[in-house]
């Protein structure tokens, strides 16, 4: 069956994560008819939030870094991140468990270099010369690199580019790169972990990554009330005042393809006619499962030989009292990261005692727990591809919780009002994500810019947007991609003018 082709859009996108929902309302507000088809009942993919025992949980991103991009974003349409959501820094950014003890990430610059100091004579110093570089790299990045579509290395080619291209350290890795300024493990591991959320380790990642060091520290860790859901149904917001349509509750089927060139979609059994798509879904199950075989740009080997990020083992824990000496964010670094690693990128395994994380957002947002109560979000990165194996996750669980009693003076488990884990095989069920991964493809040399999946697909007239392809994985990359490929689709349908107009202009760096 075939919807009234007087109702069909001009764009059809598939998935409302951030990438979706950018390019729907970009695409919206240049008076194009858009219609959002997403498979949950509700909007942000895997931002989505559920609610349980008076408990409300994000189920997936909970760091809010690089706002100047939501700022950005937001401003295209004219409206304000403070008319939308009520944005809060967190000071201290985060805590990081060592075994030596506790180290408290202070909000700012100034403050920082003294903690580092204390830690290491002259650290202090090495940092703010560290987050110069970094700063640097942020901005060559934001304005000349991440709102391309990176179809060649042409686009690369400009003179202004090649000429600043050496300062962005592309062929040195991260871990020298750190390990040039700092010497004590607790400062490297600090400085490391940012690179975790892009997928790989850090002597695999390029130095340019020290980018995230800048967003994290000097940019800040910011938190929206009412949890990171807000940001979904800000932009759900502005995209409906655009005019963008959502159908919930949509499984997309197909992308339907006539003469080589896009016809449309097929929705349960019914098809819509759209010449233009934007699969913001998973990529490689939209452009292996959905795309015509014939238009199938890439194949199993292809696919099966990319890196991919971490998947994640979660666990979303009501707890019924509050917790002592817990902060918003702690990332337990109290075993070792390197045998870690291993565990996730070289020899794939459930991890025997491994690092984790714990988001505590009651700490600052008493909305998402009942009264005297903690909202507990518990997250071990693991491999992805590996069969689930019950055994092993209650072992993970025992060994968290009790070194989470360990810092915090409280036996958790006793105090567990409702508890709910998500691995691999959710990621896969919910999302189709390849392998189980929580975060998209690994950011290695060898994977980044034009070497990603194309943004384009062989198919006229159908592109893909999120963590798979340009720029990244990440919110504001994510964001960031959605924008691109909608400015791509202007660029086919004739409106270079409009495309120009949300090129993303060099950030200004916020007062630390």
């Amino acid at each position: 069956m075939t919807r009234n082709p007087s109702s069909s859009p001009d764009v059809a996108v598939i998935g409302s994560g951030f990438a979706g929902l950018a390019a729907a309302t970009t695409l919206a507000s240049k008076g194009l008819n858009v219609t959002v088809f997403e498979r949950h009942g509700q909007a942000g993919g895997r931002a989505r939030r559920f609610d349980a025992e008076g408990f409300r949980f994000d189920m997936g991103p909970s760091w809010y870094w690089m706002p100047d991009v939501f700022d950005r974003y937001f401003a295209q349409f004219g409206r304000r991140v403070e008319d939308l959501y009520d944005l809060v820094r967190l000071d201290p950014s985060y805590r990081v468990e060592f075994n030596q003890g506790p180290f408290d990430v202070p909000a700012g610059t100034d403050a920082l270099a003294e903690a580092f100091e204390t830690i290491e004579p002259g650290a202090g110093q090495k940092l703010k010369s560290f987050l110069a570089e970094a700063k640097v790299k942020y901005d060559i990045g934001m304005g000349r690199f991440v709102n391309k579509p990176a179809n060649n290395a042409f686009e690369f080619a400009r003179l202004d580019i090649l000429r600043d291209a050496p300062r962005l350290q592309l062929l040195r890795s991260f871990s020298d790169h750190v390990r040039r300024h700092f010497k004590d493990p607790r400062l490297v591991q600090l400085m490391e972990f940012p690179v975790l959320f892009l997928g790989a380790k850090p002597e695999n990642t390029p130095a340019l990554y020290s980018l995230m060091n800048y967003a994290d520290t000097a940019l800040g860790t910011w938190y929206p009330m009412g949890g990171m859901h807000r940001i979904v149904e800000g932009m759900v917001q502005v995209a409906r005042e655009q005019g963008v349509k959502f159908e919930l509750n949509c499984n997309v089927e197909a992308i339907l393809e006539e003469g080589g060139k896009t016809k449309g979609l097929r929705v349960g059994g019914q098809h819509i006619l759209c010449p233009h798509v934007i699969a913001a879904c998973d990529y490689h199950h939209a452009e292996q499962h959905l795309m015509p075989a014939a238009y199938r740009r890439y194949n199993k080997s292809y696919w099966h030989n990319r890196a991919m990020s971490p998947s994640s083992l979660l666990f979303y824990l009501g707890i019924n009292r509050k917790i002592p000496n817990l902060k918003h964010h702690t990332l337990f670094f109290d075993t070792s990261f390197e045998a870690h690693a291993v565990e996730i990128y070289d020899d794939p395994a459930w991890p025997k005692d491994p690092l984790f994380y714990v988001c505590a957002p009651s700490v600052t947002d008493p909305s998402v727990a009942p009264k005297g109560c903690e909202n507990l979000f518990l997250l071990v990165p693991t491999a992805p591809g590996m069969a689930e194996n019950q055994a092993d996750c209650d072992r993970i669980y025992e060994q968290i919780i009790g070194r989470l009693k360990a810092r915090t003076g409280i036996d958790v488990n006793q105090h567990v009002v409702y508890k709910r884990q998500y691995a691999h095989q959710q990621f896969i069920a919910d999302y189709s994500a390849y392998k189980g991964n929580a975060y998209g493809l690994a950011n290695t040399l060898r994977q980044t810019a034009f070497l990603k999946p194309k943004m384009k697909s062989k198919l006229s007239g159908t592109w893909f947007a999120g963590q798979l392809t340009t720029p990244g994985p990440g919110v504001p990359p994510s964001i960031i991609s959605g924008q691109v490929a909608a400015s791509e689709v202007l660029k086919s349908k004739g409106m270079p003018g409009l495309a120009n107009e949300i090129e993303i202009e060099q950030p200004v760096a916020l007062q630390v």
